[in-house]
């Protein structure tokens, strides 16, 4: 009798444990694993097959699974700093563990994974974008001029530019993008913002975050960008604007510029049909343009 209640607890406290699977996404990662005799699977597709046939089951259980991106280079640089053999289970075990505490996850929430994985993606590159500009914003250093922290001060000023944007704009649900040209590429960062029935606004931290930091630092580097919002209610048209990047400051665009961003094709350049049910408008006024310290960093 004591052993079954021993199983039986066990049976419970299994269900209390969080598990992380780290996922080959694609074929080339995949047949970059297959170089250790220790990783059997030998077909990409069938391996997905097995990886969604176990989420399903763990959840089934009770069991809550968080996915990552297993990325075979990252795992063999980890090994090397490590000091463990990359051609044994248990330090591909270690490797997800250390993903589950660092690297970008989501919850297994009962999508088939040819859904989850793009989302997955979206999340490894929203992470990137951030650690990447971040790390951008810590070089500018100090002000020669006042000693002030330059990403800071930045970041600052764009946090209170957001809440600004998002204060002026009219009720319903927002989406914002944020894109800063830049060596070697342009940063874009977007962000959801939906109006409660409170009428409070809803954000997700991370993605605040993220939306932030790349404003941030098209700001502090006077960089080539841009900000456009679409605000969309129930029983009215959709409404698009937005600034660009101007100094420390955001400049407003006219309503024919954000009709010519949104109605022409960047690659030929050719007019595209404007949707229907939507104002092409000016931004609602933010206030003063920039900083008040007098001068600039």
């Amino acid at each position: 009798m004591a052993h079954t209640d021993h199983q039986t607890m066990r049976r419970v406290l299994r269900r209390e444990i969080a598990g992380t699977i780290g996922v080959l996404t694609d074929e080339h990662d995949f047949r970059a694993m297959r170089r250790y005799r220790s990783f059997t699977f030998d077909d990409h597709s069938r391996y997905l097959q097995q990886v969604e046939a176990l989420l399903r089951t763990r959840a089934s259980q009770g069991s809550h699974t968080t996915v990552a991106l297993f990325d075979p280079e990252e795992y063999a640089d980890f090994c090397a700093d490590t000091g463990l053999d990359p051609d044994i289970p248990s330090s591909r075990t270690r490797f997800t563990a250390e993903l589950a505490a660092t690297g970008p996850t989501i919850p297994y929430d009962g999508r088939p994974l040819a859904d989850l994985v793009p989302a997955l993606i979206d999340e490894a590159v929203r992470q990137a974008t951030w650690e990447y500009a971040s790390t951008l914003l810590a070089r500018l250093g100090a002000c020669a001029s006042c000693g002030e922290d330059i990403g800071r001060a930045a970041f600052t000023w764009a946090s209170g530019l957001l809440v600004r944007i998002l204060d002026t704009a009219p009720p319903g649900n927002r989406h914002l993008v944020c894109s800063v040209s830049g060596a070697p590429e342009t940063l874009v960062a977007v962000l959801h913002a939906d109006t409660d029935a409170d009428g409070a606004v809803q954000l997700d931290e991370a993605e605040a975050l993220e939306f932030t930091t790349v404003l941030a630092l098209g700001l502090a580097t006077q960089s080539p960008g841009g900000l456009v919002m679409r605000t969309s209610a129930p029983g009215a048209a959709d409404r698009i604007y937005g600034w660009r990047l101007r100094g420390e400051g955001l400049e407003p665009l006219t309503a024919g510029e954000v009709f010519d961003a949104y109605c022409t094709d960047i690659e030929s350049g050719d007019l595209i049909s404007p949707e229907s049910d939507v104002d092409y408008c000016v931004p609602p006024d933010l206030g003063p343009a920039g900083p008040t310290p007098g001068h600039r960093h």
